[in-house]
């Protein structure tokens, strides 16, 4: 199964309660964190959830 790197972009400053717990539950605290996760869905909804916070690369 393939994986994908995700890094945080900005900051999670002023950013919606879910939106900061979506970005802890994917490793992410501070911006220029990275993290490897499985390329499925379940990851995909989180990015979609956070993705102008985000940059994904494959």
């Amino acid at each position: 199964m393939a994986n994908v790197n995700i890094v945080l972009k900005k900051s999670l400053i002023g950013s919606k309660v879910d939106q900061i717990a979506t970005a802890h539950a994917l490793g992410l605290k501070r911006p220029g964190d990275s993290t490897t996760q499985p390329d499925n869905p379940q990851t995909m909804g989180k990015v979609k959830k956070i993705s102008h916070l985000v940059e994904v690369k494959k």
